[in-house]
């Protein structure tokens, strides 16, 4: 069973950058692809990028330029790095891990997810 802990959301104004990390354990993480979703108060669960096993990435149009995500299987470990913050990038961040080579924005498509991570940026 792959296990997902995320660190590093928090407070920030808007400009400002945060780095998200998805610590993984339990099974080989190389051998999923992964994704960060994130959900706002009373709205839906929304894709925001995802990286594959061999590293092509995809990002949703309202991040793209902005948001960068990554991983080092050597650390079992993803990041999405978060630059130029805005107020509507408020949201829980949930890291999440398919097992499968490519990419999914379907958040049902993925089978292992992590407990979320608080990022609030003020205007």
């Amino acid at each position: 069973q792959l296990q997902l802990v995320e660190s590093g959301g928090g407070l920030v104004q808007a400009g400002g950058s945060l780095r998200l990390s998805c610590a993984a354990s339990g099974r080989t993480f190389s051998s999923y692809a992964m994704g960060w979703f994130r959900q706002a108060p009373g709205k839906e669960r929304e894709f925001v990028a995802a990286i594959s096993r061999s590293t092509s990435t995809y990002y949703t149009n309202s991040v793209k330029g902005r948001f960068t995500i990554s991983r080092d299987n050597a650390k079992n470990t993803g990041y999405l790095q978060m630059n130029s913050l805005k107020p509507e990038d408020t949201a829980v961040y949930y890291c999440a891990a398919r097992v499968s080579a490519s990419i999914s924005l379907r958040f049902y498509e993925y089978g292992y997810w992590g407990q979320g991570t608080q990022v609030t940026v003020a205007s």
